[in-house]
């Protein structure tokens, strides 16, 4: 049975929801689930924006039979070639052999690789940055976004009704509870966290790519924002743009403290309650303690762009960082981010050198380094809490 939804009076939403899915890329947990979007466009000539991962490929091909309605399909827009998103691409061609395929160069190359026996002999559309592709009175404006997040990216943009086809840009984890627009939830409270941890983990890394990116699409006035992942966009389309604006230059949204540690008997752990403890009592209101052994270093990724000041409390383990801390560190740093506020405790019964390795791995210039490194020996003791009150004092300096 199919399960659509109209957008605007030519525009149809036909993808659908994985729930089942554990992690996203085999790597980033998803407790939500998370949609996969596909969408119609209907006009003199009809056309299919994007397939679906092959998990729901059943329910996929209902909606757009459903949607077309015994009529032909003329086209079918490919902006990513990921395989959550270009899976059904053969099935959609088996059943639409009329249907001639749009990409770029780079497009049709990935299309072969995965599909080597598929033959787009007198089917392909090789469209270049700024071409237009006429349907009737909606047309599509092809702006290329390479490396959101692969090289072929590209988007579109329909000057009729103001649509932008996004791509994975302004997506999120998560599946649609029914509620397709972005509008008819509380999106801060119910998507925020979704759209920066689905942002910093996959698209990240290429925050010049997707200044540029912005930069092109500066121009349009866009009155919805159809992305691949995640509901629709119809309001409040500044708020999603500034975050975006955040998440792209590095730079926090929120004067915040996230601490994160390694504790392998509960002494360190201690020395992170105790820091959050003194900088509540001085002032700072978003304080997050986080056990980087519990929690999965997706989320720890999205509150590094999320808050300022990053503060690693890890004990010296096998005369090395904590493995799991030094998981964190390393993910953000191959994420890219800078403008990171950094401070460090240690902790060592004998021969400390975490914290020597961590500005080691830590340069600063990306970063800064806020208050004195303190270390502990075995367990916090009242010499040690005076230098975490002192470091306190730095990290509130800081902010």
């Amino acid at each position: 049975m199919h399960c659509t939804r109209k957008i605007t009076d030519d525009l149809y939403y036909v993808g659908g929801n994985d729930r089942r899915l554990e992690k996203f890329e085999n790597l980033f947990p998803i407790p939500r689930g998370v949609s996969y979007n596909s969408y119609v466009l209907l006009d003199e000539k009809t056309c299919l924006l994007d397939t679906v991962d092959s998990s729901i490929t059943r329910l996929y091909l209902e909606n757009v039979a459903h949607v077309l309605n015994g009529r032909k399909l003329d086209y079918l827009v490919v902006h990513h070639m990921e395989p959550d998103h270009c899976a059904n691409i053969e099935e959609i061609l088996v059943r639409h052999p009329e249907c001639q395929v749009v990409g770029n160069e780079k497009t049709f190359l990935f299309i072969h690789q995965f599909y080597p026996e598929l033959n787009l002999e007198g089917r392909k559309v090789v469209v270049k940055d700024g071409d237009v592709l006429k349907l009737g009175k909606h047309e599509l404006h092809f702006v290329f976004a390479p490396m959101v997040h692969w090289p072929e990216v590209m988007v579109s943009y329909d000057p009729t009704d103001k649509v932008l086809f996004s791509a994975d840009a302004f997506g999120t984890f998560g599946a649609l509870d029914g509620n397709l627009f972005a509008d008819e939830v509380d999106f801060e409270r119910d998507w925020l966290d979704d759209a920066r941890r689905y942002y910093t983990n996959i698209v990240g890394k290429y925050g010049v790519q997707v200044q540029m990116a912005l930069k092109k699409l500066s121009a349009l006035d866009i009155h919805y924002i159809c992305a691949l992942h995640g509901p629709v966009w119809r309001k409040d389309i500044a708020f999603l743009l500034d975050k975006y604006q955040h998440w792209s230059t590095y730079e926090p949204e929120k004067k915040g403290v996230m601490i994160v540690y390694g504790s392998l008997y509960g002494n360190s752990e201690n020395v992170a309650e105790c820091l959050a403890s003194l900088l509540s009592e001085k002032g700072v209101h978003d304080v997050r303690v986080y056990d980087s052994s519990k929690t999965t270093p997706s989320v720890l990724v999205s509150e590094a762009f999320r808050l300022s000041n990053i503060v690693l409390v890890t004990p010296t383990y096998n005369m090395t960082i904590y493995p799991s801390v030094e998981i964190f560190v390393d993910d953000f740093l191959r994420m890219g981010l800078k403008n990171r506020a950094i401070s460090l405790v240690e902790n060592g019964t004998w021969a400390p050198a975490a914290n020597r390795l961590l500005k080691e791995k830590v340069k600063e210039g990306p970063f800064r380094y806020v208050g004195e490194n303190v270390t502990v020996k075995s367990r916090l003791d009242e010499e040690g809490l005076k230098k975490l009150e002192s470091l306190a004092d730095s990290i509130v300096s800081s902010l």
